[in-house]
């Protein structure tokens, strides 16, 4: 009679310890290439996002629209956005990440195409709704899922330094084509839509087994997260969701404002030539990629509600230098700096927020307060427009201190919470 092993031990013949290395190897392989898929569809927001504010000029040309009108871009892009961050839990329940990888490309070649045959401007301004849907799904998704990671700070650094990759090269990009190839404004947009439709691939490619099942699988199943995730309204029973929310409408709508009206700044108030003035927005997202790639460990060694503090008095420091300095490469110089200690802002509102509300929550929340951020990326450009329209281009310098100063106030209230938080855990 052959011995059988008993069924809760190891076969010598077999080495489970090299099977486990092996699939951790394979794990952390598609982890990686996860990652990398998310990195490359910042890159394409980027290219998106950034380019606006190169566009607002000849778009407005093109139509006929004064500050006020053109300005219109600023809210219904946000409101696109709002409507992703309402459906992306829903999306997740019932296709996981795969379901944000196919949709929000989707929607980004879509919107690209409309605008690339340039219609009436009212249809132009529900492509750019679309191209914010697509932008809300990723953003929210994504963010929330890096920061769930053990290394939060450095993947959200990732992230948004690919976030601002795209968004340094898009103005540059978008500038050389108008003005080196000399081709109308509309031609950027068929340069979006071949990266969208590369977007489409590589997120598919990357996230194809990532579906509703394992999403559920990756939660808590307790009774009461099971509460939770059927009734996503237990995000706003946190405070620190509505701080994170208020932050990020300020701090959003300050990055907006920014990168949307620093080319017509450096054109009718400091004589830049458009590609100067170009230049200026690229420097401002470049210094951003810097920053957030080279930032996350130092935010991490500092403490994110420290070093963020930091951050924010040397935004406001160079800001105020940009003010009194009126030439054109200084301008540039000095947009650059700003980018750069603004860089951590975002992901770090991000990982505060991860850590002060359940993990089953996250999703929903990052979603809803970055869908807030976008109510800022409309309101506050859309006021500085008006504000333009009546008292000149100039006070844009004044603006951004005055906004960058509110989001300093609110991140503090934001970051106190948080060692509140801690010390009674």
């Amino acid at each position: 009679m052959e011995s059988q092993l008993p069924s809760d031990e190891a076969s010598p013949l077999l080495d489970t310890s090299a099977i486990d290395a092996r699939d951790a190897f394979h794990r952390s392989n598609h982890l990686v290439w996860r990652i990398a898929a998310a990195m490359y569809s910042f890159v394409v927001l980027g290219f998106f996002t950034s380019s606006v504010g190169v566009m607002l000029r000849p778009i407005s040309q093109h139509y006929s629209l004064n500050d006020l009108k053109v300005s219109l871009i600023f809210v219904v892009g946000p409101a696109g956005y709002v409507i992703a961050a309402q459906s992306s839990n829903a999306i997740h329940g019932g296709w996981g990440q795969r379901g944000i990888a196919f949709l929000a490309p989707i929607l980004h070649i879509l919107s690209a195409g409309v605008i690339a045959v340039h219609p009436p401007f009212g249809i132009v301004l529900v492509a750019f709704a679309a191209q914010y849907m697509g932008t809300g799904l990723l953003d929210g998704s994504w963010c929330a899922w890096a920061g769930s990671m053990s290394n939060a700070n450095t993947i959200s650094g990732f992230l948004h330094g690919s976030f601002s990759v795209g968004a340094a090269a898009g103005p540059f990009l978008a500038s050389i084509i108008m003005s080196v190839g000399h081709k109308p404004w509309f031609y950027w947009y068929f340069v979006l839509i071949a990266a969208s439709v590369m977007e489409l691939i590589i997120l598919l490619s990357a996230f194809r087994h990532q579906n509703a099942a394992r999403y559920r699988r990756g939660k808590p199943v307790d009774r009461a997260s099971t509460r939770s995730n059927s009734n996503t309204r237990a995000i706003f029973n946190h405070l620190g969701t509505w701080l994170c929310a208020l932050y990020f409408l300020a701090y959003v709508g300050t990055e907006t404002a920014i990168s949307g009206w620093v080319v017509s700044f450096m054109v009718r108030s400091r004589n830049a030539t458009p590609y100067l003035a170009s230049l200026a927005s690229s420097g401002f997202w470049a210094g951003m990629a810097l920053g957030r790639f080279a930032l996350g460990a130092v935010t991490d060694r500092l403490g994110v509600g420290r070093a963020t503090i930091i951050y924010f008095i040397c935004t406001i420091f160079t800001q105020v230098l940009f003010s009194i300095v009126r030439l054109p490469v200084a301008s540039i110089a000095f947009m650059a700096m700003v980018g750069f200690f603004m860089g951590p802002m975002f992901p770090s509102g991000v990982v505060v927020l991860t850590r002060l509300i359940p993990k089953e929550l996250h999703i929903p929340a990052v979603s809803f307060v970055a869908s807030v951020g976008q109510v800022g990326a409309a309101l506050l450009p859309f006021g500085i427009g008006a504000v333009i329209q009546g008292l000149g281009i100039s006070i844009f310098r004044y603006a951004i201190i005055v906004l960058s100063t509110i989001a300093l106030l609110v991140w503090i209230a934001f970051s106190y919470l948080r060692i509140i938080t801690n010390n009674f855990a």
